[in-house]
């Protein structure tokens, strides 16, 4: 078994840009109730995926207890490591006024130009690395946003672009768009998946496959269904599931995942373990995106990044307790 601490690099998407196998989700800054609500718990966190090799770092303007919040504690835990990190953020969800009025349209050239600004300045850089547009925005063309964030491209205060929440037809429209009309294309895609929800297999990834787009799971352990603390027994106290979303326990297919358990012990690995090789083994998928609140959260998923590779007959065993998305 390979036990390095360090993921390894990998291209996102046919784009210059490398990001380290497993990237730190960053909606827990500045999050109540967690040790990360204030900079100094945020400060150890982005110490510790630093020293453990994590180089991809993902934020929003709409996270924290308040709009920016996460990204402006993300910006000051990183101080003067900015430069070795690649830093990816995201607009395009309500902001609650952060960004001034956006009447609707935050896939305009108006919006992004507003938004775009205020990222740079609670992050404290000249640049973001990736910006990605949180969701789709239907009433916009989206040729306007793209030829927008090409624009920024070329200002140089965004290095690449990407999209979040897209659909396939989506995602390939705004290929299709980019190319037609000579602007810069997103390179990644970033989406709820995990084995709990293989729903993009249907469309996304194949879509990714055809056009170089490198994706970017969300939520990979399922809020931590798929790491084995939860057992149908036993729900940890002051959990993230326990405390917000208790309808994920009360509903979660525990048949399935003692399953899973079962064949992770069989190989001698860690449900995270387990779940980050099948991920990376995806075609398409660049990098996995996980949430973490502790420096051993952080240590354990960035391991689980090079820790096991499945062969075909793994793959096919998981497919069976976890079919695929019809």
């Amino acid at each position: 078994m390979n036990t390095r601490t360090a993921p390894s690099l990998r291209r996102l998407g046919n784009s210059g840009l490398a990001v380290s196998a497993t990237g730190l989700g960053c909606n827990n800054l500045g999050r109540k109730g967690t040790v990360t609500a204030t900079l100094p718990g945020c400060a150890l966190l982005i110490s510790a995926a630093v020293d453990a090799g994590i180089t991809l770092f993902d934020t929003a303007d709409i996270y924290g207890a308040q709009p920016g919040l996460s990204e402006e504690l993300l910006g000051k835990a990183l101080g003067k490591r900015r430069g070795d990190v690649v830093v990816a953020t995201k607009f395009g969800m309500d902001a609650q006024g952060l960004n001034g009025p956006d009447f609707g349209a935050r896939g305009s050239r108006r919006y992004i130009r507003t938004a775009v600004e205020g990222s740079l300045s609670r992050l404290g850089t000249d640049w973001i690395d990736l910006y990605q547009q949180h969701e789709p925005d239907p009433a916009t063309p989206i040729a306007e946003t793209i030829s927008a964030l090409t624009e920024l491209v070329r200002e140089g205060k965004i290095r690449y672009f990407g999209h979040s929440n897209f659909s396939g037809w989506q995602l390939a429209d705004a290929d299709w768009t980019a190319r037609s009309g000579g602007y810069e294309g997103f390179i990644s895609a970033q989406n709820d998946y995990s084995l709990l929800n293989r729903r993009i297999e249907v469309d996304l990834l194949p879509a990714a496959r055809a056009f170089g787009v490198g994706v970017l799971p969300f939520y990979p352990l399922a809020n931590g269904l798929l790491t084995g603390k939860y057992t149908r027994d036993h729900r940890p106290a002051d959990s993230r599931i326990t405390d917000l979303k208790p309808h994920l326990f009360d509903t979660a297919p525990f048949d399935q995942l003692e399953a899973l358990a079962s064949l992770a012990r069989e190989r001698d690995i860690t449900m995270v373990e387990l779940v980050f090789g099948w991920l990376l083994a995806q075609p398409s998928v660049s990098s996995v995106i996980a949430g973490a609140t502790t420096p051993a959260q952080i240590q354990a998923n960035a391991a689980a990044a090079d820790a096991w590779v499945p062969t075909t007959a793994d793959l096919v065993a998981i497919d069976h307790i976890f079919p695929p998305a019809a």
